[in-house]
């Protein structure tokens, strides 16, 4: 593996411009720079560096879900990966959960927040956890994010594969996912959806799944669906979302 560069993007704080246009939450500079200096791959944190999402030599995103699949089929053949599983949340692609079971991962499912993977990794005393935004624990070394801690992992599984990044991400294809913040409706009445959320589910069968939950940290309930094409999960979404609207309106 020919590594081609060591560049930088956005090093300079002034203390008014965190995640200002940068950072793994705006990756669209790092995938310029990475295609402009035909790097091999390049990694995006956030403020704090708790987070890591990275760029192929592509330009293509490698979202947080990508990483943990990587690092848990690298872990588990070396035989370290505890009791051959990984957590992750109740967003998590279903392309990365059914590409885990094919690989004998098996995946538990946390609520949205790393503090509630790190719970998880302790009930179990696993040691891989993360989030597709790009928040990954790495037990072994660290019961924080860690986005350094996690490029170097990252960068570790590629060398000793041998392989593309790009190559080692096509591991599972994701299943397009629609996700839509529903604002004015009354979040604490959520298990009032059930009928309807059963509904969706039986459109989509086994090629889909929905997820309902209100928002922790703003006014709003989020409907996300995925499904094997976006123009289903994208009419599946809406449908939902309006009778959230319409039951829960305040």
């Amino acid at each position: 593996m020919l590594w081609k560069m060591r560049s930088e993007v956005a090093t300079h704080p002034n203390g008014f411009n965190i995640n200002d246009g940068v950072g793994s939450t705006h990756i669209e500079q790092l995938a310029a720079r990475v295609l402009s200096e035909k790097a091999d791959m390049g990694f995006a944190h956030d403020g704090d560096a708790d987070r890591c999402l990275a760029v192929d030599s592509a330009g293509n995103i490698i979202d947080g879900d990508q990483i943990m699949a990587i690092l848990a089929l690298s872990m588990k053949e070396r035989e370290l990966l505890v009791n051959d599983t990984v957590v992750a949340t109740v967003m998590s692609n279903l392309g990365f959960i059914r590409a885990m079971k094919e690989a004998g991962i098996k995946v538990i499912a946390a609520a949205v927040g790393d503090r509630y993977v790190l719970e998880e990794m302790r009930r179990g005393s696993f040691n891989l956890g993360g989030e597709q935004s790009g928040h990954l624990i790495l037990a072994d070394h660290a019961e924080t994010g860690d986005g350094v801690l996690t490029a170097l992992h990252l960068t570790a599984a590629v060398t000793r594969s041998g392989k593309t990044l790009a190559a080692l991400a096509s591991v599972f294809a994701r299943y397009p996912q629609v996700l839509i913040n529903v604002s004015g409706v009354d979040r604490t009445r959520v298990a009032e959806m059930g009928n309807a959320v059963a509904t969706a589910e039986r459109e989509l069968g086994e090629n889909g799944r929905v997820l309902l939950r209100p928002s922790g940290t703003e006014p709003v309930v989020r409907v996300m669906v995925e499904a094997a094409e976006v123009e289903v999960a994208e009419r599946v979404a809406q449908a939902l979302a309006d009778e959230v609207r319409a039951t829960l309106s305040l």
